[in-house]
C-alpha cells in the first residue's frame, strides 16, 4: 500500500531533532508521498526548504487565519516567489478560524481572498483551514470553485449537509485522526456517506494524534495508518482500497503542479 499523507507539519519545530528518523519511519509504514503545510511566512519558507520532488516530498505555502495580520504587498511578494519553488504543489493552509479568532475577522476574509485569488492566478490548488468556520468559508469558496478553484477542506469538521455542499464545488475531504475519537461529531457519517473518490487522508502532525496512541504523543505521518483502517472499518472494505483510493485522488489533484 502506498499511502498519499497530504497534511503534514514536518516544518514544525517540535520535528527538528529527528525529522529524518520521521520521515523514515513514516515511509516504513508505507508513506510514500506527503505534502508540507505552511502556515506562516516562516513556516512556508521551512517547507519549501524541505520539498523533495525526486523523494515524494512536496510543499504548499500560505498563510494561516492566525496568522492574516502578515498578508501584505510584501507577503505576497515573497508567497509569489516560493510558489513557484520546485516541489510546491498547493497554496495553503488558508481559510477562517472562529473558533480561537487570533486575527480579526475582517483581516481573515482579507488574506483568504487574495490567496484564492493568486492560487487561481496561478492554477493552483488551495489547503483550507476552516475551524468553527465551515459554512462561511464555503460561501467563500463558491465564487472560487465556479471560476475553476480546487482543493482540499483540511481536517474535515462540518456536517453531512455541509460536506455535501463542499463536494457539490468539487472539493476533497480531509480525514485526519479526528475519525478515531470517540467524539467525532458526523465526521463517521461524512465519510461513510462520501464517495470514496472524494476523500484524503491527513495527519495534520504534530497535532491531532490518532488513537491508539496518546493524544499528548506527538503526531507523525507514520500514523496516517490508524487513519485508514477507522476509514476502511466505516466504509466497510478493505484498508488497501482506501489507501488505493485516497492516494489516486491525492495525486489527481495535486499531478497538474507536481515537479
Amino acid at each position: 500500500m502506498e499511502f498519499f499523507e497530504t497534511h503534514c507539519h514536518l516544518n514544525h519545530p517540535r520535528f527538528d531533532d529527528d525529522r529524518e528518523a520521521v520521515v523514515e519511519r513514516a515511509r516504513t509504514a508505507g508513506v510514500r508521498e506527503f505534502l508540507i503545510i505552511g502556515y506562516n511566512r516562516v513556516s512556508s519558507r521551512r517547507a519549501v526548504a524541505l520539498a523533495n520532488p525526486g523523494c515524494g516530498g512536496y510543499a504548499a505555502a500560505g498563510i494561516h487565519p492566525h496568522d492574516a495580520l502578515e498578508w501584505d504587498a510584501a507577503a505576497e511578494r515573497e508567497l509569489r516567489v516560493l510558489l513557484t519553488q520546485p516541489g510546491v504543489v498547493a497554496l495553503g493552509e488558508i481559510g477562517l478560524d472562529f473558533y480561537r479568532d487570533l486575527s480579526p475577522r475582517d483581516a481573515q476574509y482579507a488574506a483568504f481572498q487574495a490567496q484564492l485569488e493568486l492560487a487561481l492566478e496561478l492554477s493552483l490548488p488551495i489547503v483550507v483551514h476552516t475551524r468553527e468556520s465551515v459554512t462561511p468559508s464555503l460561501d467563500v469558496l463558491e465564487p472560487f470553485a465556479s471560476r475553476g478553484g480546487r482543493g482540499i477542506m483540511h481536517c474535515w469538521s462540518g456536517s453531512v449537509e455541509e460536506a455535501r455542499r463542499a463536494l457539490s464545488l468539487g472539493f476533497l475531504l480531509g480525514v485526519g485522526g479526528v475519525i478515531t475519537y470517540p467524539k467525532a461529531g458526523e465526521l463517521p457519517d461524512v465519510v461513510r456517506e462520501s464517495p470514496l473518490d472524494r476523500l484524503v487522508l491527513e495527519t495534520d502532525c504534530p497535532y491531532l494524534t490518532p488513537l491508539p496512541h496518546l493524544r499528548r504523543e506527538r503526531n507523525e505521518p507514520a500514523w496516517l495508518v490508524p487513519v485508514a483502517e477507522k476509514v476502511a472499518e466505516l466504509r466497510g472494505i478493505p484498508v488497501a482500497d482506501v489507501v488505493e483510493s485516497t492516494t489516486g485522488n491525492a495525486r489527481r489533484l495535486l499531478q497538474p503542479a507536481r515537479v
